[in-house]
């Protein structure tokens, strides 16, 4: 194997898992864009020297390279399940777990030379994250919705947008608190249930009427 080769898929790697992490990133995941690279070029790396002991041992012991990656496949699900967060009766973080795990099947089919399967499995799971995710929203649109409010986010605040989803008969099921492109303001983003005859129009309304809520809309 020449260095050329070994440049070449690991810098296959690093574009592949940064499409991956780039999705991740742009939802604020905590295992973004550089997380997902440095798991995809490392699963790569170890690939390409299980490859490398068997070409220089060749004839000397017997070696499988497959044995390597399988401990890539096992060992990786420690940072899977440190993404993975319960919060309420909620748990967040299982889809990016599940892109750490991909990733790293596709760093070591990178690795391995099978550039095919590497490329196929990275647009098969872009084409989850990405279309899935409107699908599912499209899928329980009817009863779930999402409510991103741009706000000041005290504890005063919080509580007045609380009793207004009530009035509504809106039942919140998590929340997310982000820094927004404008401080002192925050974003909030409510996954919520409708629990009476749709008026998301009037919810809307009513949030915006509150002080210190600049801009609110659904996802």
């Amino acid at each position: 194997m020449s260095d050329l080769v070994i440049v070449q898929r690991l810098l296959l790697i690093a574009a592949l898992a940064g499409l991956v992490g780039y999705e991740r990133e742009r939802h604020g995941r905590a295992a973004g864009l550089r997380t997902h690279i440095l798991v995809g070029v490392g699963s790569c790396l170890i690939m390409l020297t299980a490859l490398y002991l068997m070409e220089v041992l060749a004839g000397q012991i017997a070696l499988d390279p497959t044995r390597l990656a399988a401990q890539v496949v096992s060992g990786i699900g420690f940072l899977g399940a440190g993404t993975i967060l319960r919060f309420r009766a909620s748990v967040r973080g299982l889809t990016t777990a599940a892109s750490l795990w991909a990733v790293a099947g596709i760093g070591l089919a990178a690795g391995s030379g099978f550039v095919f399967g590497a490329v196929t499995a990275t647009v098969v799971v872009l084409l989850a994250l990405w279309g899935l995710s409107r699908l599912e929203r499209y899928i329980r649109k009817d009863w779930f919705k999402v409510l991103v409010v741009e706000t000041r986010a005290s504890g005063e605040d919080l509580a007045h947008l609380r009793h207004v989803l009530s009035e509504h008969e809106v039942e919140i099921r998590d929340f997310e608190i982000k820094r927004s492109d404008q401080p002192p303001l925050s974003v909030v983003e409510l996954d919520v249930k409708l629990l009476s005859p749709r008026d998301e129009d009037g919810i809307l309304s009513d949030v915006l009427k509150l002080e210190g809520t600049r801009r609110a809309h659904w996802a």
